[in-house]
């Protein structure tokens, strides 16, 4: 059976309930609404713009406007191998926000009622989105990445530098299935990114993303000490330059990821699969 046939074969309307698909048959069904999502991104290319924009915006934007503020004038140098990998965390967060947008518009515009009317597993669209999401992300971080070699980014582990991206994408998936659920229970779009900002923006500023957790106040350095943002970009810059210990923040990193995903993703099919 072709992706096509999969995606546009009739059927009953949804039930509600998953039809019986084996393990086969899923991955065919995950493998077509992969190539559904990846022709659809070709024929709106405009869509591509916050992936390949924002890691470009932000590294210039944190290394010149804050650089030097927060480093000290004339060593932004050291701030580009500070930030950037903190930059890799930030960018798993906000493609995520971008999945429940999406996600969202998709119910709107009645796609998903299609979708629930093909005998296909409730999961796999939702597994179909995360992974076009990762190469999305992997695509931002590749740019992220690239710009911070031309600042002056330096990385004295290169395994080790894959093993931080592997570590970011395994975080950002997590996350979207936060943002997945978001798209199924909200009602719009903007009610989504309005929630998002109010939950992204202290999450990231407060952490050590941007600064060292030692320059700010006791009760906020405490707030970073339970931050996965903080394990995440601690991590990321002990994988790629070494000089500090990383098993604690990669196990953090790891449980956080697990427990997002276990706790949110059977919720987030739930809500696709039960909503009317």
């Amino acid at each position: 059976m072709s992706a096509a046939t999969v995606i546009d074969k009739p059927a009953a309307l949804d039930t509600g309930d998953d039809p019986h698909v084996g393990p086969r048959a899923h991955l065919r069904h995950i493998s077509a609404l992969i190539r559904r999502n990846v022709l659809w991104i070709r024929q709106d290319p405009e869509s591509m713009f916050d992936v390949i924009l924002m890691p470009i915006v932000f590294t210039l934007l944190f290394v010149f406007v804050f650089g030097g503020a927060i480093a000290g004038k004339g060593n932004q140098d050291e701030y580009v191998n500070y930030v950037v990998p903190g930059l890799m965390a930030m960018m798993g967060m906000n493609i995520a926000m971008g999945v429940g947008t999406g996600f969202n518009q998709d119910f709107q515009t009645g796609v998903m009622d299609r979708f629930r009317s093909l005998p296909i597993s409730r999961a796999s669209v939702l597994i179909a989105k995360i992974m076009v999401e990762i190469g999305r992300l992997l695509l931002a971080t590749a740019i992220l990445l690239g710009v911070g070699f031309l600042l002056g980014l330096s990385v004295s582990n290169v395994p080790g530098l894959f093993a931080a991206i592997g570590l970011a994408l395994v975080f950002g998936s997590s996350i979207m299935w936060i943002f997945l659920t978001m798209g199924v229970v909200m009602k719009n779009a903007q009610a989504i990114q309005g929630m998002g900002f109010l939950v992204l923006m202290p999450l990231q500023f407060g952490s050590s993303i941007f600064s060292p957790p030692s320059t700010m106040p006791g009760w906020l350095q405490t707030f970073t000490d339970y931050n996965p943002l903080s394990s995440l970009a601690d991590a990321a810059r002990g994988l790629m330059n070494g000089g500090q210990p990383v098993a604690h923040d990669v196990m953090i990193t790891l449980l956080w990821s697990l427990v997002i995903t276990v706790v949110m993703a059977p919720v987030a099919i739930h809500k696709y699969r039960t909503k009317t």
